[in-house]
């Protein structure tokens, strides 16, 4: 089975997860991934707003069809992975990602591109994130000491707003002299490179072996229990669940309202993709520091209650001219992207720290399967809605449900602890 990597001797300073070679490694693929990661991010709306005339329902079809997989194959996905070498499936999955983002450019340069496209590619992509995902979060406490997961999630996750404050400014000037479909390519390019890196960590990883494994879907019930018997768990996911609803609800009709109701450029979306990142590092230079100061539940709660209050200026901005609608747009997108980083770097570590080693895949899996799950079906009902009552007013929707979201932590006694709790040692 997996052996975490060996903690600190007590009262000891645990060190730098970059101390460790299989860490950066990861680190560099995660870089290279999510700087092309950003590229697909405005390439593929905008794909379907400017070049396929995409409509409400349709928007709300491929977003579901992008996170569907976390419903379908979510479950699975975490009981398979306990079952074989984490990295081998993050190799195995940055390929089939990048094969299936290759196809968007070549369909395109045929003059064959459609949006049911899109929707095959979405899914592919989709199962293939599932797998990867899961394998990731649980690969992380193998690679370093329990007392650096903390640590390696805030380096992990400050790589990810650097490539998020560069790629997107990139990928914006580029559309002007590039067509969206060959900005795939970044993309497809940076799982690529991925999966080369990962190939040349060593650890200590050993599947269990076949006698010491359950029935897969003994094994299944075993993670949904766990997250079941732990009250901070079902907190988590009731606070995630209705937050990822919400927000899914928002951004599968953000960029038909900015592009074709405000009438900004496609090269806009880039301005509002980096002001997030502006939002994201700086929740991840200083989510640690603040989540020691004021507490890891103080700061749950205050990320779900400032996220509220940011999601809220989206339908705002939707009525309003195009400088101005950008400007509080940014606004909105620093906030908000400021409180989910914020939030996630402590919850994950949480989960993290709370979950034996070897029920770390099916634990990740149970809760993806219910958080990510929800956002296929927020997708649906965001094009049913839009279709229905307009895309600004569905915005109000989804604000109200990201409101929502942020009252079990208000609620809760959990929202006023330093500390959560943690497995036993």
């Amino acid at each position: 089975m997996s052996t975490p990597a060996s903690p600190p001797a007590p009262g000891r300073d645990p060190g730098s997860p970059l101390r460790h070679p299989g860490f950066r490694l990861l680190l560099a693929g995660q870089a290279l991934s999510q700087f092309g990661f950003q590229f697909e991010l405005l390439a593929m709306p905008v794909i379907a707003v400017t070049l396929l005339h995409a409509t409400e329902a349709e928007m709300g079809y491929l977003n579901a069809a992008n996170t569907a997989a976390f419903l379908l194959v979510g479950l699975l996905a975490g009981g398979w992975v306990d079952r074989m070498r984490k990295r081998r499936v993050m190799i195995v999955a940055d390929w089939v990602r990048a094969l299936a983002i290759c196809a968007i450019p070549v369909l395109w340069a045929t003059g064959v591109l459609h949006i049911w496209h899109l929707y095959v590619i979405a899914g592919v992509v989709g199962v293939a994130t599932v797998f990867f995902d899961v394998g990731y979060q649980s690969y992380l406490p193998i690679l370093v000491p329990s007392a650096q997961v903390g640590r390696a999630n805030g380096v992990l996750e400050g790589v990810a707003q650097v490539a998020r404050l560069g790629g997107p400014g990139v990928a914006g000037g580029l559309l002007a002299v590039i067509a969206a479909p060959f900005l795939m390519l970044a993309n497809a390019i940076g799982f690529a490179l991925s999966a080369f890196l990962l190939g040349f960590i060593r650890d200590d990883e050993v599947p269990a072996p076949a006698s010491e494994r359950q029935n897969l879907f003994v094994e299944i019930r075993e993670g949904i229990a766990f997250v079941a018997s732990q009250p901070l768990l079902r907190l988590l996911v009731t606070t995630t669940g209705l937050s990822n609803l919400g927000s899914t609800i928002v951004f599968t009709l953000l960029t038909l309202v900015v592009l074709r109701d405000v009438g900004a450029p496609p090269a806009m979306l880039g301005v509002l993709f980096t002001a997030g990142a502006v939002g994201g590092i700086i929740g991840s230079l200083l989510a640690a520091r603040l989540a020691e100061r004021l507490g890891e539940g103080v700061m749950l709660r205050l990320s779900m209650a400032l996220a509220a209050v940011a999601t809220a200026l989206f339908p705002v901005a939707a009525g309003l001219d195009v400088t101005r609608a950008i400007v509080v747009l940014s606004v909105a997108e620093v906030v908000l992207s400021f409180c989910v980083v914020s939030y996630n770097m402590v919850q994950v570590t949480a989960r993290q720290r709370l979950c034996p080693p070897r029920l770390l895949g099916r634990m990740n899996a149970s809760i993806r399967f219910v958080v990510w799950g929800i956002m296929p079906l927020g997708a649906l009902l965001a094009g049913g809605l839009g279709s229905l009552i307009g895309a600004r007013e569905t915005l109000w929707v989804g604000a109200l449900v990201q409101a929502l979201s942020a009252l079990p932590f208000l609620l809760s006694a959990y929202g006023s602890r330093r500390e959560l709790p943690r497995a036993p040692e």
